[in-house]
């Protein structure tokens, strides 16, 4: 018969024992990584650029499931719904976690109550591109002039309704006093494929797409949407140089279900930071023009409220509402 201070004992031990077997014990199967739209986007080629480097720092393998829809809005319930286990990760951003809250009246997951977060992993610019239906344009000037003279004649590709891209472009056209037509698509990649055929006119988009795209000559980069030039674009001037006071861009994030463990959220999280140091996957980030950048799980929290306050104040003033 154990005494109280005994069983005290041995109930302390197996505490601490419990800890270590929890840690070591994930993962124990494979991980999946949800990416909320196309594949071909910027999303998906940083997050499979990550995979096989995460798959050597958590010792499991990493599969990538693209799952596109309502601005993110279709991945981010099948993340929230989830097993709260650490073996699925939600690849967010501000679309998904600071827009959607606020442009649509009802949204199937509840961006703060049903995920936690893990990392940040990279800050985005953007760039605006013009296809061969503008022929004659090759600068942001040229299209403002052509947007005047043929008010909501020309048109913008973007990733969906109310998404950072849309809401970027619609930041440019208010600032310069132009109206557009809006043409959403599903994902970044089928709407840059429409601009290179010349089906619309114009797209706002992750700086590194746009840049591959201008290679061949099919598009043509005007500006950018960072502070300064972009090392990738070194030729392009910022929105400012052109005339625009803007500064806009996205960024990139891992969640995962809430009520996942803390110590699993914590690993999680300290992988990531060493993933984002691997020589590979930092060229993988360079080509797209995008900046690495790794938080902790708090350091995350309070980026995403900041930024639910910034793109609040956006959809509000665009007064946009979706169902």
């Amino acid at each position: 018969m154990f005494t109280p201070t005994r069983r005290a004992v041995l109930a302390g031990g197996a505490a601490l024992l419990a800890a270590p077997r929890l840690a070591h014990a994930f993962p124990d199967r494979s991980l999946r990584v949800i990416v909320p739209w196309n594949a071909g986007g910027v999303t998906d080629i940083l997050a499979r650029a990550m995979a096989p480097a995460m798959q050597a720092t958590l010792g499991q393998p990493v599969v990538i499931e693209n799952r596109a829809g309502a601005n993110g809005g279709v991945g981010a319930e099948a993340g929230a719904r989830a097993p709260a286990d650490g073996h699925t990760l939600f690849v967010s951003n501000a679309d998904t976690h600071a827009i959607n809250p606020f442009a649509y009246r009802r949204l199937p997951y509840d961006p703060q109550a049903d995920f936690a977060p893990v990392s940040l992993f990279a800050r985005v610019p953007f760039a605006l591109m013009v296809g061969p239906s503008l022929p004659g344009v090759t600068n942001l000037a040229g299209l403002l002039a052509a947007a005047r003279a043929r008010p909501g004649a020309l048109s913008y590709a973007s990733w969906g309704v109310a998404s950072a891209s849309h809401l970027s472009m619609e930041r440019i056209c208010r600032a310069a006093g132009v109206e557009m037509l809006h043409v959403p698509f599903t994902g970044q990649a089928p709407g840059m494929t429409a601009v290179a055929a010349g089906q619309v006119d114009a797209m706002v988009l992750p700086a590194g797409g746009a840049e591959a795209l201008s290679r061949d000559g099919r598009v043509r980069v005007l500006a950018v949407t960072s502070a300064e030039r972009l090392a990738l674009l070194p030729q392009v001037p910022s929105l400012k140089e052109a005339g625009v006071d803007l500064v806009t861009g996205n960024w990139f994030a891992y969640h995962v279900p809430a009520r996942t463990p803390a110590p699993v959220v914590s690993q999680l999280s300290t992988a990531i930071g060493a993933v984002l140091r691997q020589p590979a996957v930092v060229e993988v980030f360079r080509q797209q023009a995008t900046t690495p950048e790794a938080t902790t799980p708090e350091g995350l929290a309070a980026f995403v409220r900041d930024e639910r306050q910034r793109w609040g104040d956006v959809i509000r003033a665009a007064n946009i509402v979706l169902e």
